[in-house]
């Protein structure tokens, strides 16, 4: 079993060279190859990936499904790791993958914690191990068979946000998605910016019109709107 982790990136220099050492220093033989799937930042995202030591191609359109479609079409290991920028996966996780796909999963995610001691953010974090969708999200990682992402059509770039909630939401209606009982640890730095309540207000927002099928890109304008990183 071969594993390809693959990273989408938008202006990512200050977190990405931290992620793919990290990531590389937790790997064992059956990591195949780290993909950084860039979307032209005006950053060194590129130059940092590629020195600490990922491979870095070019999305010809900048959103994150096709980014992460574009990674899993340039992907040769038979299972895909997707992974945020500013995410990092508990050092088990190819062990993790491992066990979880030998046990009869095909895809599967983590909980995961922020790097801040902000107590609302240990309760946001503790509904992670819950299975309902909105208790998902990218922020977890997901770890999927290339078998079964190709079967389930990628990502749809119907949805320039909530992707991942529409890929959950698809791949459940045919198989179990397995929670792995550790944690990723995710950046704060968004409620940091914005603040934590405003920050819920456009979850909850966007979680909302994704429910009564918005289109898109109306929620991608309407979260920007509210958020300012």
């Amino acid at each position: 079993m071969k594993i390809s982790i693959i990273i989408p990136t938008l202006n990512e220099a200050q977190n990405i060279g931290s992620l793919v050492r990290h990531l590389k220093n937790s790997a064992d033989k059956n990591l195949l190859e780290i993909i950084v799937v860039d979307a032209q930042s005006a950053d060194n995202t590129e130059g940092v990936a590629l020195a600490a030591g990922a491979k870095v191609v070019q999305s010809p359109k900048r959103s994150r499904a096709a980014q992460m479609n574009f990674g899993a079409k340039n992907a040769t290991g038979d299972v895909l790791y997707f992974v945020h920028a500013d995410c990092f996966p508990p050092a088990t996780f190819i062990h993790d993958i491992e066990r979880a796909i030998l046990n009869g999963f095909s895809l599967g995610c983590y909980r995961y914690r922020f790097d801040s001691h902000l107590f609302l953010l240990k309760i946001n974090a503790f509904f992670t191990r819950f299975q309902p969708l909105w208790c998902r999200g990218g922020d977890e990682t997901l770890f999927v068979t290339k078998a079964v992402f190709d079967e389930l059509g990628g990502y749809n770039e119907h949805f320039v946000i909530m992707e991942e909630y529409d890929f959950i939401k698809r791949a459940r209606a045919k198989f179990t998605l397995k929670l792995m009982p550790n944690y990723a640890l995710v950046s704060a730095r968004k409620y940091e910016t914005n603040g934590y309540f405003r920050v819920q207000l456009a979850n909850l927002k966007a979680f909302r019109m994704y429910k009564k099928g918005v289109h898109p890109q109306k929620i991608a304008d309407t979260y920007k709107q509210l958020l300012s990183a």
